[in-house]
């Protein structure tokens, strides 16, 4: 069986996300390749910072991979995956799936066909305290889960006004599908994916087009609010055939306290989990000894999402076998689910997806 270090993995796309993971693959000693990007001054970049060879043209980099990471802007991630999974390749694409649900249905199809897997990178599914939710929820300490409160909010988080997250014709949305999406895939993760029947939602773009827009940081450089065409926040509310359900709240930029934190609520018990500090707290209570209630905090150990994401792709390719996680099909879940909530907005009404 092949080592997931011996894998030959490239990255397409060489820009902030891009850099992050190349990162992540050096310090874990992996077989990093090369990279591939359309600007030069890009390519440039990764090739000072990592001493190896980055491409204009993706064919050559695919040429000497047995796998890569897409990290490009949303709208050219079916371009790029579908291409790769085309050279038979496997392929690890950043979230979003795509910027559209139809670009997103193409590329699920591309994977359905070929001979690699494709697996999304919802990160977050990698915490430490989100395992330990799954492992609790697995043996049943929960009960039935029921509901999901899901929040990814931020008092002041627009990503460099100006920059592709900006613009809706290539990112497909902002703070909504950006933030939101993991927000998203992490409350359909602990209600184990349910069949979604209806969406009801709202976004709102109310700070990042104002000239007088407030900030104390920002990711990125601050080009002001033209073009600016894109959400800054969303509420909305999820209903599953089950009866499960989610509340969600994310924003780049709203005038309350940022906040991290998801609440799964169970039968049995429940947690309030920090997505931002990795806090985990269960809730329970009984009747033995005296009706009672109890709320335990779990530490667990500092884990780096990003690289147990990449250690979990890797050991797959090696392996010849797709991952259970972070599947195509759930990636397909979730950007139908942001798709409702756009529509939803539009038109003032609940969506149904059954």
């Amino acid at each position: 069986m092949t080592h997931p270090n011996d894998v030959a993995v490239g990255i397409v796309g060489l820009g902030g996300i891009g850099s992050h993971h190349a990162t992540k693959l050096v310090e874990r000693g992996a077989n990093l390749v090369g990279g591939m990007d359309i600007d030069a001054d890009t390519r440039a970049r990764f090739h000072e910072e990592f001493g190896l060879p980055a491409y204009e043209d993706e064919a050559t980099l695919y040429d000497e991979c047995d796998a890569v990471l897409v990290t490009t802007p949303n709208r050219f991630h079916e371009e790029y995956a579908t291409s790769a999974l085309e050279a038979g390749l496997d392929v690890l694409l950043e979230k979003p799936l795509a910027h559209t649900v139809a670009s997103a249905e193409r590329i699920a199809d591309a994977a359905r066909d070929a001979e690699g897997f494709c697996t999304i990178g919802f990160n977050n599914r990698f915490a430490e305290p989100v395992r330990v939710i799954k492992h609790y929820q697995d043996e049943g300490r929960f009960g039935e889960t029921t509901h999901v409160e899901a929040n990814y909010v931020r008092r002041r988080g627009v990503p460099g006004r100006g920059s592709w997250f900006t613009f809706s014709d290539v990112a497909g949305g902002g703070a909504l599908i950006d933030i939101g999406v993991h927000a998203v895939d992490l409350a359909l993760y602990f209600l184990d994916h349910p069949e979604v029947v209806e969406v009801s939602g709202e976004t709102r773009s109310e700070f990042g087009g104002r000239d007088d827009y407030a900030y104390v940081h920002m990711w990125g450089d601050d080009a002001g609010p033209e073009g600016f065409d894109v959400d800054d926040s969303a509420s909305a509310f999820i209903r599953a055939a089950d009866g499960s359900t989610v509340s969600l709240e994310v924003a780049w930029a709203t005038n309350r306290p940022a906040t991290d934190e998801f609440v799964v609520r169970g039968t049995e018990a429940g947690a309030t989990f920090d997505r931002g500090s990795d806090d985990l707290t269960v809730h329970e209570a009984g009747v033995g000894g005296g009706h009672h209630l109890t709320d335990a905090s779990v530490e667990t150990r500092e884990g780096d999402a990003h690289a147990a994401e990449q250690a979990t792709f890797l050991e797959a390719v090696a392996a010849g076998e797709a991952p259970a996680i972070n599947t195509v099909e759930e990636g397909l879940r979730v950007q139908r689910v942001i798709d409702a909530i756009y529509r939803s907005s539009e038109t003032g009404a609940a969506v149904r997806l059954d």
